[in-house]
C-alpha cells in the first residue's frame, strides 16, 4: 500500500484500481469510477486479507458490511477503514469517502487515502469531527476464526432411544417390586408349613409342668403294704385240696412206665 504513495489518476479519471476492479465485476464503468474505496479493495486482495477488509465501490455498502460483520466502532486503531460524511452526518448511508488509518495521536488520526485533493493518494491528517465510525478487519477475522472453531466441533446428536413394545398387564410381574412381593410369600408360605410340622410332633408335659431345668419333688418313701379288705361278694378262688389220705406216687422220670 504504502509503495503507491503519490499515485496520480489519469486523464478521464482511469486508474488501474478502477480497471483492476471493474475487471473483477466485469463492469466496465468502474474504469473511470471513483476509486477510494476501489484503492482498498485492490490493496487488500494483494495482501490476501479480502475477506475481513471487503471489496467494495461505494463506500455505503462498505460501511454496511463492517456493521453486519459486526466490527463497526467509535474508537480509531492502527488498520482500521475510516468512513467520512464530509456533511457531518452520524449515518453510515451518507458516507463520502474511505481511507485506512496509519496511527492516532491525540484527537488526530493520520491516514493514507486515495482519490484526495482531487487525484492524489497520499498520506493525510484529520480531525475526527467528520468521522462517521471505523471498520476494523481485525474484529472480522476474530470473529470468523471463532466461527470456523465452533463449526470443526462435533456436534452432539442423542443417542436414538429404541420404541418400547406394547405393555401388557403381565409385563408387570416382571418389575422389581413384583418379583419382591412374590419372595415375600413364598417365604411365608414355607414358614408356615414348617411351623404346621413342628406343632404336630410336640409332647405334652402332664401336669404339673415342670421346666426342664428345674428340680422335680422328691417322692414320699413307700410305707409297708396293708393287705385290701377281702370282698365278701367275691367267689371263692382257692385252689383244690387233695384228697385225705391220699399221696399221689412219684414217678421215676427215668424208667418209663410198663
Amino acid at each position: 500500500m504504502r509503495q503507491e504513495l503519490g499515485y496520480k489518476e489519469k486523464s478521464g479519471q482511469f486508474t488501474k484500481f478502477g480497471e483492476w476492479y471493474a475487471d473483477r465485476v466485469q463492469d466496465p464503468q468502474f474504469r473511470n469510477g471513483a476509486w477510494c474505496d476501489m484503492f482498498l479493495a485492490w490493496a487488500a486482495n494483494k495482501a490476501g486479507i479480502s475477506e475481513y477488509v471487503g471489496e467494495f465501490a461505494w463506500t455505503p455498502s462498505h460501511a454496511a458490511w463492517f456493521i453486519k460483520q459486526g466490527a463497526w466502532t467509535q474508537k480509531p486503531e492502527p488498520g482500521a477503514l475510516v468512513f467520512f460524511d464530509w456533511s457531518g452526518g452520524g449515518s453510515y448511508k451518507g458516507v463520502d469517502h474511505v481511507g485506512v488509518v496509519e496511527r492516532v495521536e491525540g484527537t488526530k488520526i493520520h491516514t493514507i487515502e486515495a482519490n484526495v485533493d482531487r487525484v492524489w493518494l497520499k498520506r493525510k491528517t484529520r480531525e475526527t469531527d467528520k468521522v462517521v465510525g471505523y471498520g476494523v478487519p481485525r474484529i472480522v477475522k476474530e470473529r470468523a476464526e471463532r466461527d470456523e472453531i465452533r463449526s470443526t466441533e462435533r456436534p452432539f446428536v442423542p443417542v436414538p432411544r429404541a420404541e418400547a413394545p406394547p405393555s401388557s398387564p403381565l409385563d408387570v410381574l416382571g418389575t422389581p417390586p413384583a418379583l419382591l412381593a412374590a419372595m415375600v410369600l413364598v417365604i411365608l408360605v414355607l414358614s408356615l408349613r414348617v411351623t404346621g410340622r413342628r406343632r404336630g410332633s410336640h409332647r405334652r408335659l402332664p401336669w404339673p409342668w415342670h421346666s426342664p431345668f428345674t428340680r422335680k419333688p422328691a417322692e414320699p418313701p413307700p410305707g409297708p403294704k396293708v393287705p385290701s379288705p377281702r370282698n365278701p361278694l367275691a367267689p371263692d378262688r382257692e385252689r383244690p385240696r387233695a384228697a385225705a389220705g391220699r399221696t399221689p406216687a412219684p414217678r421215676d422220670r427215668t424208667t418209663p412206665p410198663a
